[in-house]
């Protein structure tokens, strides 16, 4: 029966395992977890392709328990209760060891239908997941849990599991192959951090390669081929949609042209053209905000522009929005003012509006007291003290005038007309 190469090379031991040496070295904490043989519930969070299944086989190794694994994408409850049926029987003298691949596609009462087998030791769990479990796991079985990240790995260190992978290939098919330069190091760098990816690259290449004799030549146009856009991890609806989305952002705020221009780049990549447009417009009011007003209305340009466009030539207008973004001089007034405001409200400071400012469109017979409405444009300077906030926050300061240029202005302007009675 045909066994993936990604199966067959499995790591069986800590030592073999590439990559997560922050939890996985010499000292890291989860090695000597599992060394210590007291396995306790876990949750191992990252990225496909990992490590994440090979270290949960590791562990059912040496736990000497029983392993069940399901995967949450297909398991439903019938497979939670045929595996705690076993529990307490000869099939199961020391427990079981629950291995529970992605676990975000179970509902809440899936996950709650483990805690009390949790609770009382005859389940460990371990359950793995590619999205943030802070988000997608119950807080029931959170708190009952460890969880560990596991990071994408480095070129560098898949590279050995590649060269691995092409001496078991050579082995299983008793040919040479003969690599043309660069191919390692081109698999490692395009795989995106994901060991099984370029594992299976290889696979394939041996599948697709020309033979000569017992000589299998390996190409670089074909490994090239093999790895269109695979270096670039994307899900819309997942963490590393929102964490290039983020990154854009922070990479405008922190006036990095660079970093902005790369993660729009990878958005567009993968075909999204809505995200960045939304982000971007955001970003103008958010980030640039009261230094440059007119930047949202470049920005809109922009987007229009790149909306009636469509993609590949989308691109261009939406370079131009992030570059001009991430040179723009930079204030978030507008946010914290309507962020503090917001937040007094939230917590009960309002407060009737005052008597002056109140629909009244004339001091009537029997009212209870006049309006007495100071109309600015009537007053010099289209300005005249009266107050505008409620009695109960009269004295409430919410805008503060951002370092820039264009709100210095304005505060000199107000300052001036304000201070001048």
């Amino acid at each position: 029966m045909y066994r993936p190469l990604a199966d067959e090379i499995r790591p069986m031991s800590l030592d073999e395992v590439v990559g997560q040496e922050h939890i996985l070295g010499k000292n890291g904490l989860l090695r000597r977890i599992i060394e210590s043989g007291k396995i306790p519930n876990m949750i191992f969070y990252g990225p496909s392709g990992s490590g994440k299944t090979t270290v949960a086989n590791i562990i059912a190794l040496k736990s000497g328990r029983a392993l069940h694994k399901l995967n949450a994408t297909t398991a439903g409850t019938a497979d939670i209760k045929n595996i705690i049926a076993d529990l307490d029987t000869m099939l199961t003298p020391n427990g079981v060891l629950l291995y529970l691949d992605e676990i975000q596609y179970f509902n809440k009462k899936q996950q709650q239908s483990l805690l009390e087998f949790i609770e009382n030791g005859k389940i460990t769990l371990i359950a793995s997941t590619t999205e943030n479990p802070y988000f997608y796991v119950y807080n029931a079985i959170l708190s009952r849990s460890t969880v560990f990240e596991f990071k994408a790995l480095t070129a560098q260190s898949i590279r050995p599991a590649i060269l691995r992978a092409f001496k078991i290939m050579e082995e299983r098919e008793s040919v040479q192959a003969v690599l043309e330069d660069g191919i390692v190091e081109h698999i490692a760098a395009s795989c995106g951090g994901d060991v099984r990816k370029a594992i299976t690259s290889v696979e394939l290449l041996f599948s697709a390669s020309a033979r000569d004799g017992d000589v299998i030549r390996i190409s670089m146009d074909d490994a090239a081929a093999l790895s269109q856009k695979s270096a670039m991890r994307y899900d819309r609806d997942g963490d590393s949609h929102f964490d290039i989305l983020s990154a854009l952002q922070k990479s405008i705020r922190g006036s990095d042209p660079n970093a902005a221009v790369h993660y729009l780049a990878r958005l567009l990549e993968a075909g999204d053209l809505l995200s960045p447009c939304r982000r971007l417009l955001v970003i103008a009011a958010e980030d640039i905000g009261l230094a440059h007003p007119q930047a949202i209305t470049v920005v809109k340009a922009c987007v229009d522009s790149a909306l009636q466009l469509g993609l590949p030539e989308a691109q261009i207008p939406l370079s131009e929005a992030a570059l001009f973004l991430a040179t723009a001089p930079k204030s978030n007034s507008a946010v914290t003012a309507i962020s503090a405001a917001r937040a007094d409200i939230q917590n009960g400071k309002s407060g009737d509006i005052p008597r002056e400012l109140q629909n009244v469109h004339a001091d009537s017979a029997g009212m209870e007291r006049a309006q007495n409405y100071k109309y600015p444009h009537a007053y010099p300077n289209h300005w005249v003290e009266q107050q505008y906030l409620p009695n109960e926050i009269k004295n409430a300061i919410y805008y503060k005038y951002g370092d820039n240029k264009t709100e210095q202005a304005a505060k000199k302007y107000w300052d001036l007309i304000k201070n001048s009675e």
